[in-house]
């Protein structure tokens, strides 16, 4: 089965999955439908979050990549109305072996402040 996912900075070598932490658990979020994949990219980018691509993977590589990197799978059945939680973190450094730049409490309270304006 193809499964689609979304992508920022696609192609390029600072590509990134989209991801949510669920019970501090980075989970990648794929979807059954495209166009449910579409509509969860748009409510991302109202949010002002980066704008993402979707792209069409096969089920069996994604589960096959999210092993490797240690990230769970959340599969979104066709016609649900999956909706990006409220609060954002964007956290673009990633490695495989665990060392991410995660944001400081400065650069969350910036972001934040950004949004205001």
């Amino acid at each position: 089965m193809r499964l689609s996912v979304l992508l920022f900075n696609a192609g390029s070598d600072n590509e990134g999955i989209y991801t949510l932490a669920i019970n501090g658990q980075n989970t990648v979020v794929a979807f059954e439908d495209g166009d449910d994949a579409t509509r969860y990219a748009l409510l991302l980018e109202a949010q002002d979050f980066l704008s993402a691509s979707v792209e069409s993977l096969d089920e069996e590589e994604l589960r096959s990549f999210c092993e490797d990197a240690q990230l769970t799978l959340s599969i979104v059945e066709k016609g649900t109305l999956a909706v990006p939680p409220q609060q954002n973190v964007e956290q673009l450094a990633w490695s495989a072996d665990g060392a991410s730049a995660a944001p400081s409490e400065l650069d969350l309270l910036r972001q934040r402040l950004e949004k205001l304006l």
